[in-house]
C-alpha cells in the first residue's frame, strides 16, 4: 500500500450555481482530470451530468442530492467522466461509446509513471506532475496502485434529437464529435444553457487523443458558433456565455485554417 499521499474526508467539493443546478469536482485530483459534475433539479426527477473518475463514491458524498429519480447522462466515456458511471443504474451515453462503458476500456493508472510524456507536459502547464495523478487518498484503504476502472451498463443509448425530459425542464441530446466519437451536450433552448462535455471548455481543448478526430471537431464548432447560447456549463474549468463560447470557437476554427494552410 502507497502511504505517502493524505486521507481526505472530503473528496467531492459542492458549488451551487443557482436553485436548480450544483457542480461537484474532486479537489484531488490534477486539474487536467477535474471533471465537472452537474446534478440538475427537476420536478419529476432529476439530472446528472458526467460522474468524475470513480476513485471516491460519488452516490454516497452527494446521496441528499439524488433523494430523486435521477437520470444519469456521461457525456463520454474517457476515465474523468465515467469513472463513478457503475454507481447509477440509469446512466446512459451515445451509442458510439458504450462499448467502451461496458468494457471499461478507458482504464489510466493513476500513476504518472506510466502516462506519455506528451501528455505529462500538457498536464505540467496546469499544475505541476507528481508522483500521482491525485493528491489524496479518499480512505486509508484506498490503493492508488491498485485502482481500476470499473464497468458500467448504460441502461440506454442517446442519440442526437433524443430528449431528456425532468418534468419542468427539457434538454436535447446534441451529437458533438470531434475530442472523442460519441462526444454528446445537452441543450436546454428555453433557456439557452448547454452542459458541453468535453466538447467546449474554457480550457486547453483536446484533439490529439486516441479517438479524436481534428475534421469534426472543427464540425462541431461550427455548429456551437450558431448556437443561441446563453450560458455553457462544460466538462472542466467554470462556466460561461455566449461571448466566450465565441471567442474559444473562432480560435479553434482559426488554428485549424492555419494548420491545413
Amino acid at each position: 500500500m502507497t502511504m505517502d499521499l493524505p486521507i481526505t474526508d472530503q473528496w467531492f467539493v459542492r458549488e451551487r450555481v443557482d436553485d436548480k443546478i450544483v457542480r461537484l469536482f474532486e479537489p484531488h485530483v490534477h486539474p487536467f482530470l477535474r471533471c465537472n459534475i452537474w446534478h440538475v433539479r427537476g420536478r419529476d426527477r432529476d439530472l446528472l451530468v458526467d460522474t468524475g473518475m470513480g476513485i471516491g463514491t460519488l452516490r454516497t458524498a452527494a446521496s441528499d442530492l439524488f433523494e430523486n429519480s435521477l437520470i444519469a447522462v456521461i457525456t463520454h466515456t474517457h476515465v474523468d467522466h465515467s469513472g463513478g458511471a457503475h454507481e447509477f443504474d440509469s446512466c446512459r451515453v451515445h451509442e458510439l461509446e458504450a462499448e467502451n462503458l461496458r468494457d471499461a476500456r478507458d482504464h489510466v493508472p493513476l500513476a504518472t509513471c506510466h502516462w506519455p510524456d506528451d501528455i505529462l507536459a500538457m498536464m505540467a502547464e496546469d499544475e505541476p506532475v507528481t508522483k500521482y495523478v491525485i493528491s489524496a487518498r479518499p480512505s486509508a484503504s484506498f490503493d492508488p496502485e491498485a485502482y481500476q476502472l470499473r464497468c458500467a451498463a448504460p441502461r440506454s443509448l442517446i442519440a442526437e434529437g433524443d430528449r431528456i425530459d425532468l418534468g419542468d425542464r427539457s434538454f436535447e441530446v446534441l451529437h458533438l464529435p470531434g475530442h472523442s466519437p460519441g462526444s454528446i451536450g445537452l441543450w436546454e433552448k428555453a433557456t439557452g444553457t448547454l452542459f458541453s462535455g468535453d466538447a467546449v471548455y474554457d480550457g486547453q481543448l483536446l484533439d490529439t487523443l486516441p479517438g479524436s478526430d481534428r475534421a469534426l471537431y472543427a464540425k462541431t464548432m461550427q455548429r456551437l458558433l450558431e448556437l443561441p447560447v446563453e450560458v455553457v456549463h462544460g466538462g472542466h474549468e467554470m462556466s460561461f456565455g455566449r461571448e466566450r463560447l465565441r471567442e474559444i470557437a473562432t480560435a479553434y476554427l482559426d488554428d485549424r485554417r492555419e494548420a491545413t494552410a
